[in-house]
């Protein structure tokens, strides 16, 4: 039997909003009184779950709460969820950047962690140099990183960059190094969250091949975290799904992630007015979305490369100027990789103009293959900033693309989640 490498019994972390730190004097004074009487701390008793989707009245916030899970040694395991669920936060626990507010963790060997770009990095020094550092700080001796150098250099592409100080690299070129640092030192557990996603694909997919052979191969225990489902159901064996903060499920990953999507997809159908899974400050809001065709009928259902008109019904707040609103949108597949999508601010629009409070966008080919897709909108206001995002919600509702003869009227085009474009050989 495989011994654990990570044992989480009852972690907790609670912030407070708006503050850095513990908070103010008083709560200081208050935590070290009930201390020294043997009491708990006042404070952990109140605060509210970490749900983005409704508007609290405390000023404390649990970002995880009461997290219990076992990690055997040479497991991959994927950490899903959606913004907010808890994901980073964990694995700034499991790092020690970070303590929990309450529990503990039990570590069976040295981590290695990949959470930020450039995490552990000193700007000022070469790439040389920070390969030493950074080997150091997760616990390696000298001759173990020279022993591992000039494959950490192959592999990171930067060698040409390497007596460069990095405050002159790229965010990939940092990410490059970073991680070829952290995956080729002999640490037992390697840590990676979503900052993957700064390098370009052919660099995600040698990534990807490198924490399989260290999983797979090395035997190391991998932790995982991305938002891309396809890459961790390839790299991972089991899975955990963290939901408003709370460990909502933890098995195999072909599991884990059929909850997770049996839970994101729960609510199309319910009309979108009365959607629980919305996120923003409501300044303007999306009440329907309808689907039409070229004749302006009401549809679910589309031929491949056929008119599409998506129909957004809102209400906004009286100071709201239509003019300065973003509608980002998009169709993703089942594992809710993006196909296609469309942003307001890169395209022409009169939300200026706007009487009804009505505003369509008119594809004239919808070109995707055959499938299921899922269709995801963010209305914001001024900017694309978190902090002004008005309506934001994933799986509003669905369309059936359905096959058609898009290139060759005698040929009808596969099916896949995929877009088309039209070509001759």
């Amino acid at each position: 039997m495989k011994e654990l490498a990570i044992i989480a019994e009852n972690i907790s972390k609670q912030y407070r909003l708006g503050e850095v730190g513990t908070g103010t004097l008083t709560h200081d004074l208050n935590r070290f009184w009930h201390k020294v009487r043997g009491k708990e701390n006042p404070y952990l008793k109140i605060g509210e779950a970490n749900d983005r989707t409704s508007v609290g009245d405390s000023d404390y916030v649990w970002s995880l709460r009461d997290i219990n899970f076992e990690i055997q040694q040479g497991d991959a395991v994927g950490i899903i969820g959606r913004n907010g669920a808890g994901k980073s936060t964990l694995l700034k626990l499991l790092s020690k950047v970070t303590k929990p507010t309450t529990g503990s963790f039990k570590v069976n060997g040295r981590i290695a962690s990949l959470l930020e770009v450039g995490t552990g990095f000193n700007p000022e020094m070469t790439g040389r140099e920070n390969i030493y550092l950074n080997g150091a700080i997760l616990g390696m001796r000298r001759a173990e990183i020279t022993r591992k150098f000039d494959e950490i250099v192959a592999f990171s592409g930067v060698e040409r960059y390497i007596d460069t100080p990095v405050k002159r690299y790229s965010s990939g070129m940092y990410v490059r190094l970073a991680f070829a640092v952290a995956a080729h030192l002999e640490s037992e557990i390697l840590i990676v969250d979503e900052v993957l996603a700064v390098g370009d694909a052919e660099f995600q997919k040698k990534c990807l091949g490198k924490m399989g052979d260290v999983s797979k191969g090395e035997g190391r225990t991998v932790l995982f975290v991305s938002h891309n489902l396809a890459a961790v159901k390839t790299l991972c064996n089991s899975g955990i799904y963290l939901k408003n903060g709370k460990l909502n499920f933890q098995g195999k990953i072909d599991q884990t992630i059929e909850t997770y999507l049996n839970d994101t997809n729960g609510q199309i159908g319910t009309p979108i007015h009365l959607r629980t899974d919305k996120v923003g400050n409501r300044k303007i809001q999306i009440n329907d979305i309808i689907f039409k065709d070229k004749n302006n009928k009401v549809i679910s259902e589309i031929f491949s490369g056929d008119y599409l008109k998506i129909e957004f019904h809102f209400e906004k707040d009286a100071n709201v100027n239509l003019d300065e609103m973003i509608v980002a949108c998009n169709f993703a597949d089942n594992y809710e990789n993006r196909i296609v999508g469309w942003v307001s601010d890169e395209m022409s629009h009169e939300f200026g103009k706007i009487q009804d409070s009505i505003f369509s966008l008119s594809i004239p080919e919808l070109n995707l293959r055959p499938q299921n897709y899922n269709f995801n909108y963010q209305v914001s206001y001024k900017s694309t900033a978190p902090k002004d995002f008005c309506d934001v919600l994933q799986n509003a509702l669905s369309l059936t693309v359905l096959e058609s003869n898009f290139f060759n009227p005698e040929k009808k085009i596969r099916l896949g989640h995929s877009s088309l474009i039209k070509a001759n050989f």
